[in-house]
C-alpha cells in the first residue's frame, strides 16, 4: 500500500467548529466548544483515513502576498471572537498530544501549504485527502488528490473527486478559480463580477471554459446587461482569479518526511481530554494497561517494616499518615492499607491489624497526637464508617498543593513530589493497573508503595508550609480550607435522607408523560416511528412534514437539539419533540441516575464535594452532582421533593446569597454608584436598565431588565461582545453598545479592570479577598489569544473567587455557632451560594435569627450581603 497524506485546513475547521456548537467551556472557565468540535471531527479521521503522514495547516497572521495586489482582501470580515481566538493555543496543544504536525508560514494562508504539499507527492506512491470548509480548495481536486468539504457544520462531508465534482458542480477542478473569479467571494472580500451568481458562472464557463476565453469572446455572449458588467468589471475579474489561486509553490520548509504520523501516546491525549473537560471522547481512545515500574523509577531505597501488632509505641507524636483505597469513592471503597511515617520509622500496617487495635484508634481520635495527612476530608469519612473520629490533623498535602498550583491538574503525591524534586514513588495505575483491571498487588509491592507515599508526606510538609508563607497563603490554608475540610467530610458522611418511594413514582409519571407525548406526536405525524431513531424522525420531519432542512449528516437529516431549535415556530411537532427529550434525559439521567446511588441501609445519597478542583475556589460536586439537579422544567424542580429531612419533626432549612458576586464587584471596584445601589437596596439590574437604556424605573420593561441582566453578569465573567450578543440573540454591534454604556454608567468597574489586568502582569497572577491566587503567565504573552483569555481571567477571577471563599468561611462560621448553640441542626449541602440545612422544627426560630447573622456578617464589606432563607419539609419546599 501506498502512502496517506493528510492535509487539514486548521482555520477553517475550528471556525466552523465554533460556530457549529454552542459556548462551551470548562471548569477553568476556558472556552472549549471550537476544540471539542474539531477533536471530534480529528478522531473520525484518525479511524477513517488510517494516515501515514499527517498535517493540519493554519493562517500565519492577517496580512499575506495577497493584500499587495489587493488591500482589501478579507476586508469585510468581523473581527475574530474572543471566545474563539482563546481556543487556537488550545488546538495545538490537542494536536501536540496527538503527535499531530503543524505549520504555518508568514505571509501566506493554510489554502498555500497545503498546495505545496500536495503537489510534492506523486501519484504513483500517494493519495491525498485535503479537509476544509473553503470551496477555494477544489482547485486541488485531482486523481491523486479527494477534499472533503464540511457543509453545515463539521459532522456532514462531501468528498470531492474529479468525478463527483463534475456531477455536483458541472465543472472541472481546473475551473474553479475561473469560477470563483466570476462570482467573487463576500466572506474573503474578493469582488468578481457584481451580479454573477454561481449559475451564471457555470453557464459561461460550460461554454467558454475559461475565464480568458469569456473575455476572447466577449462579443458572442448573449444579454446586454451581463455584457456590460463583464467589460466593466473585467480588471476586477482577473484580480480575483489572481487572488483566488493557491500558491502550489510557497517556499514552506518542511516536507512529507517532518509529517509522519505514527500513532499517540494514550496517556498524553488522556491527559489533554481530562484538562479540557472531554470526557465524553475519552472512551474513543484505545485503552491499555500499564505495567509496575514503566515510567517512573524510585530514586531510592526506603526502609519499612511490615507491622503486625500496633502499640502505644508505634507513635511519636507527630505522624504522617496514608489511608490507601482502592477506588476513588472513598464512601465505599476497600481500605487496603494504612502508611505511617514519623522521624524514627516507617510503618505499612494492614487494615485488619489497624482496625483491631485499640491503640490505633486511640492514637486516631487523639486531638494531642498530631497528624499529617494527604486528604483531610478522604482520611475523616474513611474512618468514620468505622466508627472512627479521627482527630488531630494539623496539614492536608492535597489542599497545600490546590493553593500552590491551583492550575495543575494532578495533585496525586507521586505528580506534587515530581514537581518538588522528589520523584520517588509510582503512580496508583503503575501499581494497580488502570480503570476496571484494578487488582490489589502483591502484600510487599502495596505496603512498598504506601510507605513511600507516606515517607514524601512526612518529608514535604515542612517545605510545603513554608512556600505558603512565602505567598501570605497559609492562613487561607489553616483558617479556611483546613477547617472546611472538616466540615465537608461530616457533611457527605451524614448524607441526604432521600425519598426512593417519590422518585420511583416520579419515574412512573415521567414514563406516562413520556409515552403521552410519544403519542402525540405520532398523531401529529400521521405515522407510528421511534422518537429516538434520527433516521427515522427525519424523514417524517423534512419529507413528509416538508419543514426546512437546517442540516444533513452522513446518514441522512440532522435532528440534533440546535436543529430542532432552529425549527421552533415552524412546526407543532417541534416544542413537543423537545419536551420529549429533555424529560427523557430527566428520566435517564437525574431521576434514574439519583436511584442508583441511594445506600440501601440508610437510604441516603452521600455526594463527594471537590474542594482542590476548580481554580476560582468554588466548590463541586461529584457521585451524584448534586449542585446540577436542573431547575428550568418544573418536572426538575420536583426532584427536589425527594430530599428530605432525616428525623420526623425536621424540616430542611435553605439559605442563599443574593447577588454576592456582583456586590463583591462592588466592593473591589469601589465603584460609587454601584455601592449607593446595594445600599440602598436597590433591584441592581432594574438599575442598571435604567442607567443603560437611559429611562426612569417606572419605564423598565421585562426585556429591558432581563438584558441588564445578562450583562451585569455577563461583565463578571469578562464577557465579549459576541457571548452578549449569542446570550441575548442580537447582533454583535447591539451588543457592544451595551457593554460601553454599561462602563460609562460605572465608570469604577472600568477602572478596575483595566487596573486587575495591570497588576496581574506586573505579578503574574491575581489574588481574592483571601489571597486565593490564579497564576496567569500568558498575560504578558505575546500571543494575542493567550494573552486575552488571561486578561479575561485577570478580570473575573478576584470577584468569583472571592464569593467562594466568602460562602466557604460562613460554612466555618456557622457550623461553629451550631455547636456553640448546641444546636441539633446541621449543613447538609453547599450548591455555588446557597447552604441546605436540615433541623428539628422547635429550632427553626433560632436558625432564622443565627443563618443570616452568620452568612451576612461573615466579612465586611462596602456594601452589604444579603440572604434570602426559606424552609420546609423538602428541599424544594425550602426554596
Amino acid at each position: 500500500m501506498g502512502n496517506k497524506l493528510v492535509l487539514i485546513d486548521g482555520n477553517s475547521i475550528i471556525y466552523r467548529a465554533f460556530f457549529a456548537l454552542p459556548l462551551l467551556n470548562n471548569d477553568k472557565g476556558v472556552y472549549t466548544n471550537a476544540v471539542y468540535g474539531f477533536t471530534t471531527m480529528l478522531l473520525r479521521i484518525l479511524e477513517e483515513e488510517k494516515p501515514t503522514h499527517m498535517l493540519v495547516a493554519f493562517d500565519a497572521g492577517k496580512t499575506t502576498f495577497r493584500h499587495a495586489t489587493y488591500k482589501e482582501y478579507k476586508g469585510g470580515r468581523q473581527k475574530t471572537p474572543p471566545e474563539l481566538s482563546e481556543q487556537f493555543p488550545l488546538l495545538k496543544e490537542v494536536l501536540d498530544a496527538f503527535e499531530i504536525a503543524h505549520y504555518q508560514l508568514e505571509n501566506y494562508e493554510a489554502d498555500d501549504i497545503i498546495g505545496t504539499l500536495s503537489k510534492l507527492v506523486t501519484p504513483d506512491e500517494w493519495n491525498v485527502t485535503v479537509i476544509s470548509g473553503d470551496k477555494d480548495l477544489l482547485q486541488l481536486v485531482s486523481d491523486k488528490v479527494t477534499v472533503s468539504l464540511t457543509k453545515k457544520g463539521i459532522s456532514d462531508v462531501e468528498r470531492y473527486t474529479p468525478q463527483f465534482l463534475k456531477e455536483k458542480m458541472e465543472i472541472t477542478q481546473d475551473q474553479i478559480i475561473d469560477l470563483k473569479a466570476l462570482m467573487g467571494d463576500k466572506s474573503d472580500n474578493i469582488p468578481g463580477v457584481p451580479g454573477v451568481g454561481e449559475k451564471t458562472a457555470v453557464k459561461l464557463l460550460k461554454q467558454f471554459h475559461t475565464l480568458e476565453q469569456v473575455y476572447e469572446n466577449i462579443d458572442d455572449i448573449g444579454g446586454k446587461k451581463l455584457k456590460e458588467k463583464l467589460i466593466t468589471h473585467k480588471d476586477d475579474a482577473f484580480m480575483s482569479k489572481e487572488l483566488v489561486t493557491i500558491n502550489q509553490d510557497s517556499p514552506i520548509t518542511i516536507s512529507t518526511d517532518d509529517i509522519p504520523y505514527k500513532g499517540y501516546q494514550q496517556n498524553n491525549v488522556t491527559n489533554i481530554f481530562k484538562q479540557l473537560g472531554f470526557q465524553s471522547l475519552l472512551n474513543r481512545i484505545d485503552g491499555g494497561e500499564v505495567e509496575v515500574g514503566s515510567n517512573h523509577v524510585p530514586k531510592k531505597e526506603i526502609d519499612y517494616t511490615i507491622l503486625s501488632n500496633v502499640t502505644n509505641d508505634t507513635f511519636t507524636g507527630e505522624e504522617a499518615l496514608i489511608i490507601e483505597m482502592l477506588g476513588e469513592n472513598y464512601h465505599q471503597s476497600a481500605i487496603e492499607g494504612f502508611g505511617i511515617v514519623n522521624k524514627d520509622n516507617a510503618y505499612f500496617i494492614s487494615t485488619e491489624n489497624a482496625l483491631n487495635s485499640e491503640a490505633f484508634k486511640n492514637w486516631l481520635e487523639d486531638a494531642s497526637k498530631h497528624k499529617v495527612v494527604f486528604d483531610a476530608k478522604k482520611t475523616l469519612v474513611s474512618l468514620l464508617r468505622y466508627d472512627i473520629h479521627t482527630k488531630g490533623i494539623i496539614f492536608d498535602m492535597l489542599l497545600a498543593s490546590y493553593l500552590l498550583n491551583p492550575s495543575e491538574n494532578n495533585h496525586d503525591i507521586p505528580a506534587i513530589a515530581n514537581r518538588l524534586g522528589q520523584a520517588d514513588c509510582l503512580f496508583d495505575e503503575e501499581v494497580y493497573g488502570k480503570g476496571a483491571k484494578q487488582k490489589v498487588p502483591e502484600l510487599d509491592i502495596l505496603a512498598e508503595h504506601v510507605a513511600r507515599k507516606a515517607n514524601i508526606l512526612f518529608s514535604l510538609r515542612d517545605t510545603m508550609q513554608q512556600q505558603l508563607k512565602d505567598n501570605e497563603q497559609y492562613e487561607l490554608f489553616k483558617e479556611l480550607e483546613m477547617p472546611l475540610a472538616l466540615i465537608l467530610g461530616e457533611m457527605e458522611h451524614t448524607g441526604v435522607l432521600v425519598d426512593a418511594d417519590r422518585l420511583e413514582e416520579m419515574r412512573t409519571d415521567l414514563k406516562e408523560r413520556l409515552a403521552d407525548l410519544e403519542r402525540e406526536v405520532h398523531e401529529l405525524a400521521g405515522e407510528s416511528f421511534n422518537l429516538n431513531s434520527p433516521k427515522q424522525l427525519g424523514p417524517i420531519l423534512f419529507e413528509k412534514l416538508k419543514l426546512p432542512v437546517i442540516k444533513k449528516t452522513k446518514t441522512g437529516y440532522s435532528t440534533a437539539a440546535d436543529v430542532l431549535e432552529q425549527l421552533q415556530g415552524e412546526h407543532e411537532i417541534i416544542p413537543k419533540l423537545l419536551l420529549y427529550r429533555q424529560l427523557g434525559k430527566l428520566q435517564s439521567t437525574y431521576i434514574e441516575g439519583l436511584l442508583k446511588v441511594v445506600n440501601k441501609q440508610s437510604n441516603k445519597i452521600h455526594t463527594r464535594f471537590n474542594q482542590a478542583l476548580t481554580q476560582t475556589g468554588r466548590l463541586s460536586s461529584i457521585d451524584p452532582n448534586l449542585q446540577n439537579i436542573p431547575i428550568r422544567l418544573e418536572e426538575g424542580r420536583k426532584i427536589r421533593h425527594a430530599f428530605i429531612p432525616a428525623n420526623e419533626d425536621w424540616v430542611m432549612f435553605a439559605a442563599d446569597y443574593s447577588q454576592i458576586e456582583l456586590r463583591v464587584l462592588a466592593h473591589i471596584a469601589k465603584d460609587e454608584k454601584l455601592i449607593a445601589a446595594f445600599k440602598n437596596d436597590s433591584d441592581i439590574h432594574t438599575q442598571t436598565a435604567m442607567d443603560v437604556f437611559h429611562v426612569d424605573k417606572d419605564e423598565v420593561t421585562a426585556n429591558m431588565r432581563r438584558q441588564a441582566k445578562a450583562v451585569n453578569f455577563g461583565i463578571v465573567y469578562g464577557i465579549s461582545d459576541y457571548g452578549l450578543s449569542q446570550n441575548l440573540g442580537i447582533t454583535r454591534k447591539e451588543a457592544k453598545q451595551f457593554i460601553e454604556r454599561y462602563f460609562e454608567s460605572y465608570p469604577g468597574v472600568k477602572t478596575y479592570m483595566d487596573e486587575i489586568v495591570q497588576e496581574a502582569k506586573h505579578k503574574g497572577f491575581v489574588s481574592t479577598l483571601m489571597n486565593r491566587r490564579r497564576y496567569l503567565p500568558e498575560i504578558t504573552s505575546r500571543n494575542f489569544n493567550l494573552r486575552s483569555f488571561a486578561e479575561r481571567t485577570a478580570m473575573n477571577t478576584p470577584i468569583q473567587g472571592s464569593a467562594a471563599d466568602i460562602i466557604k468561611k460562613a460554612m466555618i462560621d456557622l457550623h461553629g455557632k451550631l455547636k456553640d448553640e448546641k444546636l441539633q441542626a446541621r449543613m447538609l449541602l453547599q450548591v455555588h451560594d446557597e447552604l441546605i440545612l436540615e433541623a428539628p422544627k422547635s429550632e427553626i426560630e433560632k436558625l432564622k435569627e443565627i443563618v443570616p447573622a452568620m452568612m451576612e456578617n461573615t466579612v465586611e464589606l462596602m456594601v452589604p450581603l444579603k440572604v434570602d432563607y426559606a424552609f420546609g419539609d423538602s428541599w424544594f419546599d425550602a426554596k
